[in-house]
């Protein structure tokens, strides 16, 4: 049995079987990632709900595995070399579970850099302009009264769904297959509907997004991993 006792976090979540992927996470458009990556590649995992308050992604033990205290994270008993690694970022960790598993990735490496393209267009833009818009929309920033964030935020969201609605055009998938990149960017797209955003965004004139996104809450493997860990 693998020993993980020098990983400090295994001291406030336990491994039941050090043995499989531990997945420290909470259900957001970026935790969900890696447990949809996780069910999709089909690898075992144990998953430990970290909530995002700062009892538990400010605590010594998290901080040990990630310094920048986000979620999610993961631990492999089995890494590159053997031995244990621990990582964390949504869009490493989707990258290494795509080389380990040899899947969702592409076939060669033109497919796999265009992959790799639309996730850094995730992670660089799509997401955080997502969650800014949320903030200024939503949650606290609502209440400021200077419209200038909120609307920047809401304008620079349409123009990168607008992005992704062309790119949708003629096929299922961002990136032809199905992938990480789309492991990536569809989480956010459901966080517009959480923002109560969609009429702001004109959601409705976005055809593609909207067909697109269905498909990808069909996948069994994604409705697994959107409630994994569970928030209750």
């Amino acid at each position: 049995m693998t020993d993980l006792s020098h990983f400090p976090i295994t001291r406030k979540w336990p491994a039941t079987n050090p043995d499989v992927i531990q997945l420290y996470s909470f259900p957001t458009p970026n935790g969900v990632k890696a447990s949809i990556m996780l069910e999709e590649i089909g690898l075992p995992y144990e998953a430990h709900k970290v909530t995002l308050s700062d009892a538990d992604v400010k605590s010594p033990e998290f901080l040990s595995l990630n310094p920048n205290n986000k979620i999610p994270a993961i631990i492999d008993p089995h890494g590159p070399d053997g031995a244990p690694i621990g990582l964390f970022e949504s869009g490493a960790i989707l990258i290494y579970l795509a080389e380990k598993s040899g899947k969702l990735m592409g076939s060669n490496p033109v497919e796999k850099a265009k992959i790799i393209q639309w996730l850094m267009f995730q992670m660089g833009g799509l997401g955080p302009m997502l969650g800014q818009l949320g903030f200024f929309f939503k949650f606290a920033g609502a209440a400021i009264e200077d419209p200038r964030p909120r609307d920047r935020y809401i304008n620079e969201s349409k123009r990168l769904l607008a992005v992704l609605e062309k790119q949708l055009e003629g096929q299922d998938w961002i990136a032809g297959d199905y992938s990480i990149a789309d492991i990536a960017i569809a989480p956010w797209l459901r966080a517009i509907d959480f923002y109560e955003a969609g009429a702001v965004l004109d959601w409705d004139n976005h055809p593609n997004l909207d067909a697109y996104l269905d498909r990808f809450q069909e996948r069994p493997a994604v409705q697994k991993g959107l409630v994994t860990p569970p928030r209750d």
